[in-house]
């Protein structure tokens, strides 16, 4: 099955086209410009929502949001970590080729790591190009890519593209009520932990209230899935790792999900905004896999229970309603090419190191596509000092590396070693090691992946 590989030339076709947007499709020619909202929920798994048969918690606002709109099976994260899965999100690039592999933190552990203290705000970034293009753009919650600890110096949000902004500790910016103490909260903190989410889509709202004269776009990054759980004052400090704190919290969540959502109808922005839900990395704790629906791994995995994760996209006539796309393979590298194309924004064709992440905005406006025209790739792990998961979690831990391409998944570490290959279309919960099997698509399969793995910085 793996002889559906492209001709060499049209590969080179193809990639060559990612250096410029495409048009936006004809139905979207001649309507006003959609107002993009991209909530991000922080370790999120599948098994949380009740819309991808998740048992965790009720969910019923985010499972009318999927019944609304589409729901997507075969979304991947950029990471099985927080930082660079958002940096996959903003510049459309693999993290690793702006030297962001591991969540950021003091700037020793950063270098033990390998990386960056920080973005480059060198790289490519979607809210700069939705700005350039006529977007007001603001972002609202956790940010993560720079800033906190004794990182003193990060870039400003204005020097990604950002009008307004209210983030969290983990930011160049902190806001004040959110960071009462040196740490991501506090129980002195004015916005409570239990009310983030409550206050970021508040942001959110009277941002677009603001801005009623242009098109916007909005990241609402939600970090309250993210242990520890704190879904009430009563709760501090009891068992805030437990599945009933997550539960609570996670109902909560949906409770004001559903109340932004309400709003956007009431104040006759439905029609005109795209919202997209997704989770950025897995889990963890999974509870036993109840927290990624049963697929192996977990957050810090590159097992599928690390990596492919819950996608909601929501616009009311242009999205269709009730759908469920199994087929699409689409990736967070995908989102600034494809939401630069639904909104009549231009990627700039000077963009340093290419893209990775291709169009699938066809996809998002419902028109699956099982044919990925690129291969994925993803690293966590480059010593075992730093990155020291798995030792606890036994059979979550996965090699270093991998690489996507079709119906097929391999994984290995950097010197070719515990080589696995799966068939994750048939073969999600990653049961049965293939590579006996398939000897050379192993040998084709490793070859990319390796020879991706020398060309990072």
């Amino acid at each position: 099955m793996w002889n559906h590989y492209l001709p060499s030339w049209k590969i080179l076709f193809l990639l060559g086209s990612l250096c410029a947007t495409p048009p936006v499709s004809n139905r979207l020619r001649g309507a006003e410009r959609p107002n993009i909202i991209f909530i991000l929920a922080d370790d999120l798994g599948a098994g949380e929502l009740g819309a991808f048969g998740g048992t965790v918690a009720k969910t019923p606002s985010l499972d009318n949001m999927a019944a609304e709109g589409t729901r997507f099976d075969r979304y991947y994260s950029a990471s099985p970590i927080c930082s660079p899965s958002r940096c996959g999100l903003i510049t459309g690039n693999f993290p690793a080729r702006w030297k962001i592999n591991s969540y950021l933190q003091t700037r020793a552990g950063n270098k033990a790591c390998e990386m960056a203290d920080f973005l480059d705000p060198a790289a490519p970034s979607l809210p700069r190009i939705l700005k350039s293009s006529g977007y007001a753009t603001a972002h609202f919650g956790k940010w993560h890519l720079g800033g906190g600890r004794d990182v003193a110096n990060p870039p400003k949000f204005a020097a990604y593209g950002y009008d307004e902004h209210a983030s969290t500790w983990e930011s160049p910016e902190p806001h004040p009520d959110l960071t009462a103490g040196n740490w991501v909260w506090s129980k002195m903190d004015k916005v409570k932990r239990w009310d983030r989410t409550a206050f970021f889509l508040d942001k959110t709202m009277d941002f677009l209230g603001q801005n009623k004269g242009k098109p916007c776009f909005v990241n609402v990054w939600l970090d309250d899935p993210h242990s520890p759980w704190v879904p009430s004052d009563e709760a501090i400090d009891k068992k805030t790792g437990s599945e009933a704190n997550l539960k609570k919290v996670m109902e909560e969540t949906d409770k004001q999900v559903g109340r932004f959502m309400d709003g956007l109808k009431k104040a006759g922005l439905d029609n005109n905004t795209l919202v997209i839900f997704a989770s950025d990395n897995g889990p963890l704790p999974t509870f036993q896999g109840k927290r990624t629906n049963g697929l192996k791994g977990a957050k810090l995995s590159l097992y599928e229970g690390g990596i492919r994760l819950p996608l909601i996209a929501w616009w009311p006539g242009k999205v269709p309603a009730n759908r469920v796309d199994s087929q699409t393979v689409i990736s967070a590298v995908d989102m600034l090419p494809s939401l630069c194309a639904i909104a009549g924004a231009t990627v700039p064709t000077n963009l340093p190191l290419g893209q990775n992440g291709i169009n699938r905005s066809g996809a998002l406006l419902g028109k699956p596509d099982p044919n990925r025209s690129t291969t994925l790739f993803w690293e966590y792990g480059r010593n075992t000092k730093s990155f020291d998961y798995p030792k606890k979690y036994g059979s979550d831990s996965s090699p270093w590396l991998a690489v996507l391409d079709g119906p097929w998944k391999l994984l290995c570490m950097p010197d070719g070693s515990d080589t696995q290959l799966y068939q994750v279309f048939e073969d999600p919960k990653e049961t049965k090691n293939l590579v006996l099997e398939h000897p050379e698509l192993v040998d084709l399969l490793k070859t990319r992946l390796l020879s991706w793995k020398k060309s990072l910085p």
